[in-house]
């Protein structure tokens, strides 16, 4: 090989590797390879938008898909696999009438029973007509009512406890509050709570305003909890339950759950 042939190989090779090199620096400093990429379908005013992402936020997703949410628009979550699905609930006007006081709100929620608790009724106390599992539709008329008072000491004692997996336990408050759900990457993406637990299921993150950390809670459909974290976005009636899986993350979503401060 000639001085110049070989000068010409030499640099063609050094170019290739410093392509490789900033190929390899790129994709370790995004997180962007290819096992990151997942498939996901956003259903939204009637249309269906298919989208591949890294990005693992649903609001994000949604953001870069071009969707726009209101205030009141919420959104629900399945995940199959590496394919994920979201489905945008627009808010609609519903007329809600209690002792003759007529009040129009803006709601995404799917039945007459959540919009009460959004508006922050409780439906041990009130009941509605139509009934609480009537579907939410536009300019829906909903009257409430107090509903027939107990015995209030029966009510009491049966209030001051919930079934758990580990038995009847006694509570001293119980909360509703909208929940979200989160990973232990999620956040700074150490893993490690303010309280310096290790999240995984079983930890949530409050607001501690409302509830102190530190306090064992009991949430429905979640289980027996501690009160360990804190986040920008969790304040007031808010709690971010940590999952071991994006998939049961993704599945949650956001809902509304009862949060028993268990003695």
């Amino acid at each position: 090989m000639s001085t110049r042939n070989f000068h010409q190989h030499h640099n063609k090779s050094k170019k290739v590797a410093l392509c490789l090199s900033l190929t390899a620096t790129m994709a370790l400093s995004t997180g962007f390879t290819q096992n990151n990429v997942h498939s996901v379908t956003i259903n939204v005013d009637g249309r269906m938008i298919e989208t591949n992402t890294t990005h693992t936020t649903p609001d994000i997703i949604l953001a870069r898909a071009g969707v726009k949410m209101d205030s009141k628009d919420e959104y629900t979550l399945k995940k199959i696999d590496d394919h994920t699905e979201i489905t945008v609930h627009r808010a609609v006007p519903v007329n809600l009438t209690i002792d003759g006081q007529k009040t129009t709100l803006m709601t995404s929620k799917p039945t007459v029973g959540d919009v009460l608790v959004e508006a922050g009724y409780d439906l041990e106390k009130y009941e509605a007509e139509p009934g609480l599992d009537t579907k939410i539709h536009e300019n829906l008329d909903i009257k409430v009512k107090k509903a027939a008072a107990r015995n209030e000491e029966a009510a009491r004692q049966q209030e001051e406890q919930v079934q758990t997996s580990r038995g009847t336990q006694r509570y001293s408050a119980a909360y509703m509050m909208e929940a979200t759900a989160y990973i232990a990457s999620d956040g700074n993406g150490d893993g490690i709570t303010a309280m310096g637990l290790v999240a995984q299921h079983g930890v949530v993150a409050v607001d501690p305003g409302v509830i102190p950390l530190g306090t064992r809670l009991y949430i429905p459909g979640y289980g027996e909890a501690i009160a360990a974290d804190t986040g920008g976005a969790i304040y007031g009636n808010r709690i971010d339950l940590c999952m071991n899986s994006y998939g049961e993350a993704m599945n949650f979503g956001r809902r509304y759950v009862t949060v028993y401060v268990l003695d």
